[in-house]
């Protein structure tokens, strides 16, 4: 598991501002780094895989204006097939494996409602495996995985531990 700090969660909040934000930028605004530092943090998260800066398009700029939820129910030898299978659709934003009521959640972006019909009926009904889907029209989303943060109790943890002097 990768050992974050203060600095690093701070790196990443003000890369969640602005991607492109210059490495002597972020040193400027957290003080008591130097550029050189920041961009070894950044690169060392980014090779550790734990962050990722990167552009993000957003689907309504291309007139993909209706966004669904897909939930599928799908024979349960074939989950993975069915969810690999989601992946490739150019159209599905989102694809994951649950447990529970469903087993493959998906989402998808289209110009209306009706292209948002024909992909559930005529293409996910249709792909082996799947035995039953639930869809759900999302017409706001108010927080999206790239507007994440890391959460304030994290970063409590990981002051106190400093503090403690119990890291690594």
């Amino acid at each position: 598991m990768y050992n974050f700090d203060k600095i690093d969660i701070k790196i990443v909040n003000l890369l969640l501002e602005d991607g492109r934000m210059p490495a002597s930028e972020i040193a400027r605004r957290i003080g008591d780094i130097s550029e050189r530092a920041v961009r070894y943090r950044i690169d060392r998260m980014v090779n550790e895989g734990v962050a990722r800066v990167s552009a993000v398009a957003k689907p309504q700029a291309f007139g993909l204006t209706t966004i669904a939820d897909v939930w599928m129910e799908v024979e349960s030898d074939r989950i993975l097939e069915v969810a690999k299978k989601m992946a490739e659709f150019d159209n599905v934003s989102y694809v994951a494996c649950g447990i529970g009521e469903t087993d493959v959640s998906i989402q998808i972006v289209a110009k209306d409602t009706a292209e948002i019909y024909h992909f559930v009926t005529e293409v996910i009904r249709k792909v082996p495996g799947v035995r039953k889907t639930t869809t759900s029209i999302v017409p706001l989303i108010l927080k999206d995985v790239y507007q994440w943060r890391i959460p304030e109790r994290i970063i409590r943890e990981i002051s106190e531990k400093d503090i403690s002097g119990t890291r690594n």
